[in-house]
């Protein structure tokens, strides 16, 4: 067994626990529904996807009712979330760090939202590689966009939250990646607001 980064032990503890608190539901769901509606327009079938960083299972939810045929596994790390998403019963959902998930097979789709921003600019290329070698066509990217890398302090800790080009980033490493969409959920839409998410719908020519 390796041992936990600093981060990982971080979302494992209490202030994971925390935030699984605040982030739950149904406009959370509802929001997301918008959200992966718009961001998967431009895709071909979808029949099985992975999200790293399932949390309790928000954006799994909204990906139930979008994809009712559509197979659903998730990644989390913090105990807590994961037996919540797991009570939803709609997913299989592995407990532990997406670092450490076995690369055991590919899905149509793998996906995180609100996780990338979360992990320190030296993990990125291993959660890239997850995401990418996980994949079969599809990855959606959905976090907080900033043309060049930069930190902001989140709730009062440092080194906790990042924007960046994650997508760029990935266009750059993985040549045979092509962009087919993009969008951005603003916190101001009167009906479905979200937290000024950035989404970008990635496929790997064949």
């Amino acid at each position: 067994m390796r041992d936990l980064s600093e981060q990982e032990q971080f979302w494992q503890g209490e202030f994971g626990n925390q935030y699984v608190d605040r982030n739950v539901g149904q406009p959370l769901v509802a929001a997301n529904l918008a959200l992966f509606a718009k961001a998967l327009t431009r895709a071909g079938r979808i029949d099985s996807l992975l999200e790293l960083g399932t949390n309790a299972g928000n954006n799994l939810q909204a990906l139930r009712q979008l994809l009712p045929r559509c197979e659903l596994f998730g990644v989390e790390i913090n105990a807590s979330a994961c037996a919540q998403a797991r009570a939803l019963d709609i997913a299989q959902i592995w407990h532990g760090s997406l670092f450490d998930f076995p690369r055991e097979r590919q899905y149509d789709l793998t996906l995180s939202k609100g996780v990338l921003i979360h992990l320190a600019p030296e993990l990125l290329p291993t959660a890239y590689a997850q995401l990418y070698e996980l994949s079969q066509r599809y990855i959606l990217i959905a976090e907080y966009y900033n043309p060049s890398p930069v930190e902001v302090s989140y709730r009062g800790n440092s080194g906790k939250l990042f924007k960046r080009d994650f997508a760029g980033e990935m266009l750059d490493r993985y040549p045979d990646l092509q962009l087919l969409d993009y969008g951005f959920g603003y916190h101001r839409d009167p009906q479905f607001p979200l937290d000024d998410v950035t989404w970008f719908l990635l496929e790997k020519r064949p």
